[in-house]
C-alpha cells in the first residue's frame, strides 16, 4: 500500500503524512471521498494570473491528491470537474477547460494505469466534442481492468440531471414491463445512477471557503460527513487532506438513529 510514500528514500514529509494517516482505524476510514475542487479562478485572480493558469496549477493538485489516494488505499475518490452549468462560463475558459481535459487524459493514463486505477465518468455526453469522447471511452476501457482505486470525473454532471436521468430509465423500464413500479426502491434507484455498483459518499470535502453542495451528488451524498477549508484548490496538500480524513474519522455518524450515550 505503502509502495510509493515509503519506498526507498522517502522523505520526513512523505513519513509524516503517512503516519497522520495510520492513526485513523481502518473501521472510520471513509470508503467514498467526493471532492468539489473550487477556488481555481480566485488563485489565479489573487496573483495577478489569468484564470486559466489557475486551472492548470489545479491540475497538479488533482495528481498530488490521486496518488495519496492510491498509496492510502482509498476505495474511491469521485472529483467534480466540470458542471453542467459551467457551459455558462465565457468560450474561451470553457474551450481552454475540454483543452486541459483532454491533456490531463492523455498525460495521465499510463500512471494511472501503473496505478491499477479504475476510471469513470460522470454525467453527459451531449455537448462534448467527439474526439474528446473518443479520448474519454479509450480511457474508461484501458483502466477497465484495475483493481486498486475508483476514480471518477464528473464532467457535465449535474445531481439533479443524473436524477431526473435516473427516473427516466427506470419510468421506461416500469412502461415496457420490465420493472414492477413497487419494486422501485432505494437499491435500485441507486443502480440507475451514474455510481452504480460504488459506495454512497462519506467524506465531501470543498475547497475555497463555499458553503454549498452546489449540485453535485445529491442522492449519493445524503448521509455523507462535510469538510470545508477556504484554501483553495491550487494550494490544497496531502496533508490537509489527510487531515480531513482524520478530522471524518472523529465525528460520530448515526445515519438518522440515536446516540446511544445522548439519546437524540
Amino acid at each position: 500500500m505503502w509502495k510509493k510514500i515509503l519506498g526507498i528514500g522517502a522523505s520526513k514529509r512523505e513519513k509524516d503524512l503517512v503516519a497522520l494517516y495510520d492513526r485513523v482505524p481502518k473501521e472510520k476510514r471513509p470508503r467514498h471521498i467526493a471532492i468539489i475542487m473550487d477556488g481555481n479562478g480566485r488563485w489565479a485572480e489573487g496573483k495577478g494570473l489569468i484564470r486559466t493558469a489557475g486551472h492548470r496549477a489545479g491540475v497538479h493538485t488533482l495528481r498530488s491528491i490521486l496518488q495519496v489516494c492510491v498509496d492510502l488505499g482509498i476505495e474511491v475518490l469521485t472529483v467534480y470537474a466540470f458542471s453542467t452549468e459551467n457551459w455558462k462560463r465565457p468560450r474561451p475558459e470553457v474551450d481552454f477547460l475540454m483543452s486541459l481535459f483532454s491533456e490531463y487524459l492523455e498525460k495521465e493514463i499510463q500512471e494511472m494505469e501503473d496505478n491499477h486505477v479504475r476510471l469513470r465518468f460522470l454525467g453527459r455526453e451531449d455537448g462534448m466534442s467527439e474526439a474528446l469522447l473518443r479520448q474519454m471511452h479509450g480511457a474508461e476501457d484501458r483502466l477497465a481492468a484495475g483493481d486498486g482505486l475508483q476514480f471518477n470525473i464528473a464532467a457535465n454532471y449535474g445531481g439533479q440531471d443524473e436524477i431526473l436521468r435516473a427516473v427516466r430509465t427506470l419510468a421506461a423500464r416500469a412502461a415496457a414491463g420490465d420493472l414492477a413500479p413497487d419494486a422501485i426502491d432505494a437499491a435500485a434507484f441507486s443502480a440507475a445512477l451514474d455510481t452504480a455498483g460504488q459506495p454512497p459518499v462519506d467524506l465531501m470535502i470543498r475547497t475555497s471557503g463555499d458553503l454549498r453542495l452546489s449540485n453535485f451528488l445529491l442522492w449519493q451524498a445524503a448521509y455523507a460527513e462535510f469538510w470545508f477549508t477556504e484554501t483553495n484548490w491550487p494550494d490544497f496538500t496531502p496533508e490537509e487532506f489527510v487531515q480531513a480524513i482524520v478530522d471524518f474519522a472523529q465525528r460520530k455518524r448515526r445515519f438518522g438513529g440515536l446516540n446511544p450515550r445522548k439519546g437524540k
